[in-house]
């Protein structure tokens, strides 16, 4: 088959150019990045043969090469794992991280500082393309196991790239590296040097569970500290292939655990914290788990792949294995290593495994008591995290009852007592009011619309503080929280509020003479917006503005309604409550001007006017946006 030649797209070419002229200080980590893919390439094929016994393939010595000359300035990082085919190569390395390059290019831009940027390659899936900070021109070959085709890839990054099918592959990747020419100012960073990719090995990726092997170049001698005990001009492996869990804490720096996160992760950045577990008895495991510094780009994607590396004895069974963790803990990256289950254990034989459900209940109150201890200690480092992962972290008060005390115990919310200070539930029940038999909320799109929303000013004006909630499952978990402490936990936009229980015998009668000026009003305007009101009453919750629109008791939000359309399922539209402020010198205006007229057909107008103007003040929209403004405008040039 000849050689075709393609060109990237162009968000692609603009990646490319990131990385050809890259302004990154530590441009070593390019190796990590080609010995990390090497390295789950030889976990693919170790999991597919275990699947498969069928497949032919060669599974006899699995390990990385590194192979170097100086004289032609290559670089060849290549592996005998799982390879790829030509539509493989087309897909994931030709058209460069998918769909992730936009959002890659969108943060980058946003990003502050050089450092900030370099932490996005990893997090985009785009390490491949790393090498071009090195190099001037990458090829790569390829054979997938099983097949006997392979393929060559190759590109100078300059807007194109060429495929060709070849027959004489071997299974396994190879990439090489033609380098840029040497800095004779930089020869710390001369990458045809043994002792620089020694180096590089060593603090990168030591921990590798497969043997990094480097080649010897031409004309050279028996290599130094030959790991494999090879004699004459063998290979020499450079690193320890040491599980870092298995080593004592002590003999393991937090430099060596960043590394095997950011090995695991495909994160370029430091993990906020490191979590180990060790468990003996009658069932065996250990565990490692990273919680990250930020949230993924894909952390809310439905098909996002999640999960914990699950290992048997330290081979490696599955890559992400779920079951290992609930789905709001899907964040946490890291390794199980358990001694005692099958090599070929199926994600469906997982699900339903006593031992498994086991280790998930001890990792999830294991990271939950370590974000306890995160809050304590370094309440800075929680409140970044929970800035990053509250909003995942809360779908955990939704299912799982077991730590639901747990998680409340954490989770902080913005609340109207401070501006930039948020409080955990049992915080707010300390400040509450004598007598306050409730744990007030509100729920909305962003903290400045709640807080000009017309639903707070009679708890503004009273000083009871309200949680301001604004991430999408706040409308789901409250309902099945229910109440904190003894406090039920309630709207301060559904249902009726009284807030002065206290007032005794003349609050009473102001309220009932109050009703009693007022019902026909009510009663007209109800009739008169039937269609969009379920009632018309007076509220105890507006000191301020003339009107606002609850929901009842027992309601869907619209906010709650639009979620559940958006997720297919149909829910019939749930008509809101109009409440007036009988305090307000337009609603008053308006009753005089009802029981001063027989005919109030004139009236309607300015019905329609006050509960679009109260539906505005929520953030919502008129039924008729159109017929609202023009009533607007006829109203105004009468006025002036």
């Amino acid at each position: 088959m000849p050689t075709e030649t393609f060109e990237f797209q162009v968000e692609a070419r603009q990646l490319l150019q990131l990385m050809i002229h890259s302004v990154y200080s530590n441009k070593d980590v390019f190796l990590r990045e080609l010995v990390s893919n090497a390295s789950d390439a030889l976990d693919k094929l170790r999991l597919a043969a275990l699947r498969d016994d069928a497949l032919d393939a060669d599974t006899a010595d699995p390990h990385i090469e590194i192979a170097l000359d100086a004289d032609a300035r290559t670089l060849t990082v290549r592996d005998n794992g799982i390879g790829m085919s030509y539509d493989e190569v087309g897909k994931l390395i030709g058209t460069i991280a998918n769909s992730g390059t936009a959002d890659f290019l969108r943060e980058l831009k946003e990003a502050q500082d050089a450092s900030g940027a370099e932490g996005l390659i990893g997090q985009f899936g785009v390490g491949f393309y790393s090498g071009f900070m090195v190099a001037d021109e990458m090829t790569l070959l390829t054979r997938r196991a099983g097949e006997d085709t392979g393929t060559r890839w190759s590109s100078r990054g300059e807007g194109t790239y060429t495929l060709e099918k070849v027959d004489d592959a071997p299974q396994g990747t190879s990439v090489t590296l033609h380098l840029k020419p040497a800095d004779p100012d930089n020869q710390l960073h001369d990458y045809t040097s043994d002792r620089t990719i020694k180096q590089i090995v060593k603090r990168y990726s030591d921990f590798i569970t497969w043997p990094i092997r480097l080649v010897p170049q031409r004309g050279e001698g028996p290599a130094e500290g030959d790991g494999d005990g090879e004699g004459g001009s063998g290979p020499e492996t450079l690193n320890s292939m040491k599980a870092l869990w298995a080593r004592p804490r002590d003999e393991v720096s937090d430099d060596e655990y960043h590394e095997l996160y950011k090995h695991v992760s495909h994160d370029w950045r430091d993990p906020l914290e490191t979590i180990r577990l060790q468990a003996e008895g009658t069932f065996e495991y250990q565990a490692l788990l990273f919680l990250p510094a930020h949230a993924p780009h894909d952390l809310f994607t439905r098909d996002a792949a999640r999960g914990l590396q699950l290992y048997v004895k330290r081979v490696l069974i599955m890559d992400d294995c779920e079951a290992l963790l609930p789905p709001y803990l899907r964040f946490v990256k890291g390794v199980v290593d358990a001694q005692d289950l099958s090599l070929n254990v199926s994600r469906e034989i997982l699900q339903q495994d006593r031992h498994i459900r086991m280790i998930q209940r001890r990792l999830t109150k294991k990271v939950l008591s370590s974000l306890k201890e995160m809050k304590t200690k370094e309440p800075a480092d929680f409140a970044s995290f929970w800035r990053e992962f509250g909003a995942v972290l809360k779908e955990g008060l939704l299912g799982d009852a077991d730590n639901q005390d747990a998680l409340l115990a954490v989770a902080t919310f913005a609340t109207t007592h401070s501006d930039d200070e948020p409080a955990t539930l049992a915080q707010y029940v300390e400040r509450a009011k004598d007598g306050q038999d409730a744990v007030y909320y509100m729920t909305g799109e962003s903290r400045e619309a709640l807080e000009s929303s017309p639903h707070l000013e009679a708890f503004r004006a009273r000083g009871i503080e309200v949680l301001l909630l604004t991430d999408p499952v706040d409308e789901l978990w409250v309902d099945a929280v229910g109440e904190f402490d003894g406090k039920r936990l309630r709207s301060v936009a559904k249902g009726e509020i009284d807030l002065d229980p206290q007032d005794g015998e003349q609050g009473d009668e102001q309220r009932e003479k109050q009703a009693e000026e007022y019902a026909g009003l009510l009663g007209w305007m109800k009739e008169r917006l039937g269609e969009d009101v379920k009632d018309v009453r007076l509220s105890s919750r507006l000191t301020v503005s003339p009107a606002c629109v609850v929901s009842d008791a027992h309601d869907l939000t619209p906010a709650l309604e639009n979620m559940y359309r958006a997720m297919g399922q149909e829910v019939p539209r749930s008509k809101r409550i109009l409440e007036l402020n009988p305090g307000h010198p337009l609603v008053q205006s308006l009753n005089r001007e009802y029981q001063e007229r027989d005919d109030h057909t004139g009236l309607a107008d300015s019905a329609e006017l006050l509960h679009g103007l109260a539906v505005l003040a929520e953030g919502g929209q008129p039924k008729e946006p159109a017929r609202f403004v023009k009533l607007v405008a006829e109203r105004l040039e009468r006025t002036l």
